[in-house]
């Protein structure tokens, strides 16, 4: 039983409403990507996924990372 929760990080609360706009602009680049024709502008939608998907796995990372700090105080 563990007597005490853990501390809140005003950081944490930050970085997680960041992930959900990030994963909202996932799907609005994947869902504009599945909806053009013309080429150049799937190239665009190829850049902006390929763009979001990195800002996001980066986000997971510093996620676990702070989650990781947090435990082990």
């Amino acid at each position: 039983m563990k007597l005490f929760s853990k501390k809140k990080n005003p950081q944490h609360d930050v970085l997680l409403n960041e992930i959900k706009k990030t994963k909202i602009a996932l799907e609005s680049a994947y869902s504009n990507f599945e909806n053009v024709i013309d080429p150049d502008l799937i190239d665009c939608y190829i850049y902006e996924v390929n763009a979001v998907q990195k800002r996001y796995k980066f986000l997971l990372k510093q996620a676990k990372e702070m989650d990781n700090d947090l435990s082990t105080i």
